[in-house]
């Protein structure tokens, strides 16, 4: 492989144009593609075989509208005042303008809602008026025919007549315990100042296309109601916005400035930013060009984005710092580019197979969703080691000597560039940095262990956003339940006769009783009956929102009680469906697939690093390690979205559960760069140790040729993932402040500090491999160990004579100087 990345590297610097035009050409064509068949993506997470979308694809078949998504919107005065009569009949215009929208099934006006529910109560009040009238008349006239002798001839009259009014009755009083426990859910508030309207997709959020449901919204603020402010949930907001905003842009400026910092320069300062972006274009483009044919959430294409920028920056950086450091010593720009990138490109192809198996791995999990995300993700590291193996070496074929600063290049080959032989550090130095730096992340784990997980709701979004203000109104006037309800089915093993009202009454009454008997449950709400008599639906509102540990414990709770008895329908069958459910079973199967993950990441991953460093320990330390910085990164970021710590720098304002599949992308992502790092430095002490360096020293050496680099790497990607941390997407943010504090643990206390302590005190031993398994093992030469190393030749300079290849005057070549 050594051999093949130096040959590559040679000829990509030798003919810099062709690989230049080859990129441009295949990103204009990911761009194409992107352009013609990029499709829509889901703004919402769906997991099949789960019992949530078990109940919503039953709710889909059976009942017409019942199982698509559901839009909120907030209307409000702006001086909180009632609705003028003008306002309610603005609004009610406004609604009945979204029926025409394309997958729009229904509105829920909640003024003529209001209404009917004024209505239905004056109802029943008159109904039990006419029925108490009606039983003294009956009465009286019972009472004559009985003075009058004919009591027993109209006795089958009067029996007729009573069991009519009983059943009347009857009626009216199951109704009215409908009408109790559903009395909780209004639709203006008590001042009249906020309502809440509905709108209600014929297709769930899944397959809705964004497109959709944007112009409902954009349909409701084209209105302009004078007076009324209108506030949409996430159902209805644009789920896209924020993907790259001042943050982000921040974070790829920090990078851009730490790179021309540590290099001296701005032209080799600013290569790896352009081989990251082209990378990043083609990988995302190309990736979102096959969005039309596969489903891909919202965050997939950030999760691209993310991962191309950081790697894309370090494998190109880990490169040109290799191919610096050897024109310092000497070597001439012929000679170096090759040796580069079959060194340090070899190391980068291994890396990035790291990062390749944690994120394909991500298909075993068999939650779809996270299948594509992870996908995405290994296409866009794959295209950054193409990138980084090829244009890289383009790049500096094409800038020369200038990759120098004019100060290096007046120093090339002076003693201050040679290497000094390093002393190892002290045992008792070794000791107390392994304790210690294993001690401080495993306290910042601690947090860990009360990690709760789910989805984020309104409450999460930035605080100016439409959806944080509909969810907080909604809480504030109608209760925090309104805004994460349940839908219950009830599945009677006997069906009850659709079209006998006084029996679906009886069924429904006695369901909701038992709805109503259990904590938490503020009102039950029937929502449709199938044609069939085999399903019933019921809205139940919960004390709190969705994301709360009370919604999901009731749960819980609602399906442990499920079989219950009914007086003529046999046993009735509940299902629970809604966002909690959702986010119950979302994290019950990611937890489920997270061992299998795991297994299977660091199995192959450790494989892959026995074959490269030769060593059965050495895969044992990097992955002892990684689980440390993976762990304390979970406790970092419970710490702030969970627990609220320093809530305010984060912009965490309503604490709640972390993201459901944060840790298992988390995995993904921190692995494989740890793995990133885990090369960077010790395939450094490897090539001191094979060619002759005694172990200990060997540490050492290989920590001194890596630390600057890695550093540099490692702040580059704090930066571009702390770039995220300020995401207007609620689900972007705990990932990308996960990734960025897991990659600060990783890379300056596990790489930089335990692991070479770790090293420093197994000595020799840390090389060892059992000679049966070194003679079947194939030789990868990560280090480039069989690449020939040119002589030194100190104080040269450039002169710039005819090229060996081309016959022209070119910088490939350089000459003693004369002294």
């Amino acid at each position: 492989m050594a051999r093949l990345l130096a040959r590559l590297g040679g000829f990509s610097a030798r003919r810099p144009w062709l690989i230049i035009i080859g990129w441009v050409l295949a990103l204009a064509a990911a761009g194409g593609g992107y352009l013609h068949s990029g499709g829509a993506l889901a703004n919402g997470f769906s997991i099949p075989n789960t019992p949530t979308q078990a109940v919503t694809d039953r709710l889909s078949e059976e009942l017409d509208g019942v199982g698509g998504a559901v839009g909120t919107i907030v209307f409000q005065t702006d001086d909180g005042s009632a609705f003028t009569a003008q306002q309610q009949a603005a609004i009610t215009a406004a609604l009945d303008d979204t029926t025409g929208l394309d997958h729009v099934a229904n509105v829920v006006d909640p003024f003529a809602t209001a209404d009917q529910k004024a209505q239905q109560a004056q109802q029943l009040a008159d109904g039990r008026t006419q029925l108490d009238a009606g039983q003294a008349q009956l009465d009286a006239a019972h009472a004559q025919a009985e003075a009058a002798g004919m009591g027993a001839a109209l006795a089958d009259q009067f029996a007729q007549q009573q069991a009519q009014i009983d059943a009347q009755r009857e009626q009216l009083d199951l109704g009215a315990r409908l009408f109790a426990n559903a009395s909780e859910v209004v639709t203006v508030s008590a001042n009249d100042s906020t309502a809440i309207g509905a709108v209600v997709f014929d297709a769930t959020l899944l397959d809705l296309d964004p497109a959709d449901r944007l112009a409902v919204s954009d349909s409701l603020r084209a209105a302009d109601i004078p007076g009324v402010d209108l506030y949409f949930s996430s159902e209805l907001a644009n789920s896209l916005d924020g993907i790259i905003g001042v943050g982000e842009i921040a974070g790829v400026l920090i990078a851009a400035i730490v790179l021309i910092v540590m290099l001296g320069a701005l032209l080799p300062g600013v290569l790896p930013l352009i081989s990251s972006l082209v990378g990043v274009g083609v990988g995302v483009a190309g990736s979102l060009a096959f969005s039309g044919v596969v489903d891909m959430a919202s965050v997939t294409p950030v999760l691209g984005v993310m991962l191309g920028l950081a790697v894309g920056i370090d494998y190109a950086l880990f490169i040109i710092n290799r191919h610096r450091r050897q024109l310092k010593s000497g070597i001439s720009l012929r000679d170096s580019i090759p040796l580069a990138n079959g060194t340090a490109g070899n190391a980068v192809v291994f890396a990035g197979s790291t990062v390749l198996i944690a994120l394909l791995a991500l298909n075993v999990t068999g939650i779809p969703f996270l299948g594509v995300m992870g996908t995405v993700g290994a296409v866009c590291v794959l295209i950054a080691v193409l990138v980084a193996v090829t244009l890289t070496p383009a790049l500096l074929g094409l800038v020369g000597m200038r990759v120098l600063s004019k100060r290096a290049r007046a120093k090339l080959g002076m003693p201050e560039h040679a290497a000094t032989p390093p002393n190892p550090m002290k045992t008792w130095r070794a000791i107390v940095t392994a304790v210690v730096a294993a001690v401080a992340l495993l306290v910042v784990a601690v947090p860990a262990l009360s990690l709760r997980l789910g989805l984020p709701d309104g409450s999460s979004e930035a605080e100016d956003s439409t959806q944080y203000r509909a969810y907080t109104i909604v809480a504030d006037e109608f209760g925090a339940g309104r805004n994460g309800a349940l839908v219950v089915t009830a599945e009677p093993s006997t069906p009850v006769d659709a079209t006998d009202d006084l029996a679906v009454l009886r069924l429904q009454v006695q369901v909701e009783d038992a709805l109503m008997a259990q904590n938490d449950v503020v009102a039950v709400v029937p929502v449709g009956v199938a044609s069939d008599g085999g399903l019933l639906a019921f809205q139940v509102v919960p004390g709190d929102g969705p994301s709360s540990v009370s919604t999901e414990e009731l749960v819980a709770d609602l399906r442990d009680l499920s079989p219950i008895d009914s007086d003529d329908n046999g046993t009735v069958v509940l299902g629970v469906a809604g966002q909690a459910s959702g986010n119950i079973d979302i994290s019950a199967a990611l937890a489920n697939a997270l061992p299998l993950y795991l297994a299977v990441v660091i199995g192959l991953s450790i494989l892959i690093m026995v074959l490269v460093f030769r060593s059965l320990l050495v895969p044992l330390i990097a992955t002892g390690g990684f689980l440390l910085s993976y762990f304390a990164a979970l406790g970092a970021v419970t710490a702030i979205f969970q627990w609220g710590w320093l809530g305010q720098i984060f912009g965490v304002h309503d604490p709640g559960p972390v993201l459901n599949f944060a840790p298992v992308i988390l995995v993904g992502v921190l692995f494989g760069l740890a793995m990133d790092y885990q090369l960077f430095i010790a395939s450094g002490m490897r090539e001191a140790f094979v060619h002759g360096t005694p172990a200990r020293t060997a540490v050492v050496a290989g920590v001194r040729g890596a630390r600057a680099v890695v550093i540099a790497a490692a702040i580059i990607m704090i930066s571009v993932f702390g770039g995220f941390v300020f995401s207007h997407l609620a689900m972007i943010r705990p990932l990308g402040f996960g990734m960025a504090v897991g990659v600060l643990f990783d890379a300056f206390v596990v790489r930089l500090l335990l692991m070479p302590a770790l090293m420093h005190l197994l000595g020799r031993s840390a090389w060892w491999l059992p000679k049966w398994l070194d003679r079947i093992l194939p030789n990868v030469d990560v280090e480039g160990a069989s690449l020939a190393r040119p002589a030194l030749r100190p104080g040269t300079h450039v002169v710039s004579p005819r090229s060996a290849v081309s016959g022209r005057k070119t910088e490939w070549e350089t000459t003693p100087s004369k002294r």
